[in-house]
């Protein structure tokens, strides 16, 4: 059995994070969790723990759009494996969260003895995905646009959401404590790598990335 030393678990549902906080920690008695409910603060625990062994991520977590929080952090923390943990069990979503990079997926409706399971395998490299997923031919869709999302510094993608949550300049410069000439430089140097002219149509490329809420499956 791997005891891994960190693992990160971002989730803003606090019934379904204790519970499996709470199965978890009796299998994986020397790990330490850290836990993030929003973009924010798992981009804080990335930064403070990027030695940490495993990533939990729920694609719905506050602040994310779709699959790019998933892009992101696999780009900016390709040591760290990502395994998703997410509502949706359609085969699209799995489909496209482990062409994006993940290292495994979990729909919450798993038994938690499974979710244990899945994460040794990932800590031991392999991929864990449900039995009822096969997968099919390579994922050719919005892999242009992953690329010019993953090709964002973190600073540009945090920017970059906050566009998406239609704040002013004004506003994301108080936030980040820096002049609004700097988040002007910042979105001219997003929407270069973008590839489009402005705000609307950065938002418009990033929604692309979005997940459809059509399968999406109570747990």
């Amino acid at each position: 059995m791997i005891q891994p030393e960190k693992i990160i678990i971002a989730d803003d549902h606090p019934l379904f994070r204790q519970a499996l906080l709470g199965t978890l920690k009796l299998k994986l008695t020397q790990t330490h969790w850290l836990e993030a409910q929003t973009i924010a603060e798992l981009e804080q625990q990335l930064r403070d723990n990027n030695d940490s062994d495993l990533l939990l991520l729920d694609l719905h977590i506050p602040g994310a759009h779709g699959f790019n929080t998933l892009i992101h952090v696999r780009n900016h923390f390709p040591q760290i494996p990502v395994v998703v943990v997410s509502a949706h069990e359609d085969h699209e979503t799995i489909h496209k969260s482990m062409g994006y990079g993940a290292s495994g997926f979990i729909p919450k409706s798993t038994p938690v003895e499974d979710i244990y399971n899945a994460i040794q395998q990932v800590l031991l490299g392999n991929v864990w995905t449900p039995d009822a997923y096969s997968e099919s031919s390579p994922m050719q869709d919005n892999n242009n646009i992953a690329e010019r999302v993953a090709s964002l510094t973190q600073q540009q993608y945090r920017i970059l959401m906050m566009f998406a949550q239609g704040m002013l300049n004004k506003q994301i410069a108080y936030d980040l404590n820096v002049s609004e000439a700097t988040i002007k430089a910042h979105a001219t140097a997003i929407f270069r790598k973008l590839d489009v002219r402005n705000r609307t149509q950065a938002v418009i490329v990033i929604a692309q990335l979005d997940i459809s809420d059509v399968q999406l499956q109570d747990s």
